[in-house]
């Protein structure tokens, strides 16, 4: 069983639209994608372009689809489908619930409320090393003595966690963190505080925006965000999207509703490779592959090879 991992917001990397396969349809996605949103996107994977949510979110999108479409024309479609924050639509168009110019213009549309949310002076922090709980102390511990609220945005897995808030909040809090005993704690480039409380206002828009967005039932599985579970109809996954900017990704819960439905194969979509260093530090006799550490000539054929010895099609 093949599942496709699809990375959020902070995998990115400069230039790396420009990176992916030279194929037509590859080049078809690019277009199709530059005549959805009337600009051209290969403007937007340059440092200058990366600076703003807005051109990220776009950009991880259209390469999650793009590789996906790699993937279909070599007949190797996913079983199940998952993407962290706005990863996730990607794995909507994956899966069949959201057509691609739809998910591109709703992802414009987020992306621009939580930029225009907070334009400057938040963002996250992962940490390694510490709890989900040890760190809701932490933070309780530091709003309370006032040097700044910070929410839990990102359970990663059991000891890797993603914390949102202010600059100030999050450097405060990483100097607590690392006195506490956590192993590695970095701020992420990532300009607004995602998945917390601090982004209500900016979901409820975006709840309102999506009620006119088409969405259908998925025709194989997708994995939802916020609770980690399958998702089997149009609205719930209508209501994953339009909300998941503002509740806590349940990544290692999705990671491991994956492979306790039978995944064998995760493949993660350019660019890097977050999401399978998660998967083989957690579960090291699972094979996860990242698109970004092979040529794209070998995809198709190490997945088979992959998925053959796995027992699967």
């Amino acid at each position: 069983m093949l599942a496709l991992q699809f990375p959020g917001q902070g995998a990115q990397s400069a230039d790396f639209l420009h990176r992916l396969p030279s194929l037509e349809v590859v080049r078809d996605t690019l277009d199709e994608a530059s005549q959805a949103l009337g600009i051209d996107v290969l403007t937007l994977d340059s440092d200058d372009a990366l600076r703003s949510t807005v051109a990220v979110q776009i950009g991880l999108v259209v390469a999650g689809v793009a590789s996906l479409r790699v993937l279909a024309g070599a007949q190797l479609t996913p079983d199940v489908s998952a993407g962290l924050s706005v990863g996730a639509y990607a794995a909507a168009v994956s899966c069949g619930a959201l057509q691609f110019g739809d998910a591109l213009r709703m992802v414009r549309k987020r992306a621009e409320l939580m930029e225009t949310a907070y334009p400057s002076g938040y963002g996250l922090a992962a940490i390694s090393g510490l709890t989900e709980h040890q760190l809701e102390k932490l933070a309780l511990e530091q709003a309370q003595q006032g040097d700044g609220r910070t929410y839990v945005g990102n359970v990663n897995a059991p000891r890797q966690i993603v914390m949102a808030g202010s600059d100030a909040a999050l450097d405060a809090l990483i100097a607590r963190a690392l006195a506490t005993g956590a192993r590695k704690a970095t701020r992420l480039a990532v300009n607004v505080p995602s998945h917390c409380e601090l982004l209500a206002d900016a979901a409820d828009e975006l709840i309102d925006y999506a009620r006119d967005v088409p969405f259908h039932a998925p025709q194989s599985l997708y994995i939802g965000n916020r609770g980690g579970r399958p998702l089997h109809t149009a609205d719930a996954i209508r209501t994953d999207l339009a909300t998941n900017m503002r509740y806590t990704v349940r990544w290692f819960d999705a990671l491991s509703v994956m492979l306790e439905i039978g995944a064998q194969v995760l493949f993660e979509a350019p660019p890097g490779q977050v999401l399978t260093d998660i998967v083989r530090e957690q579960w090291p006799e699972v094979t996860a592959i990242a698109a970004s550490s092979l040529a794209p000539e070998r995809w198709a054929a190490t997945l088979r090879r992959r998925l053959d010895a796995a027992g699967g099609v």
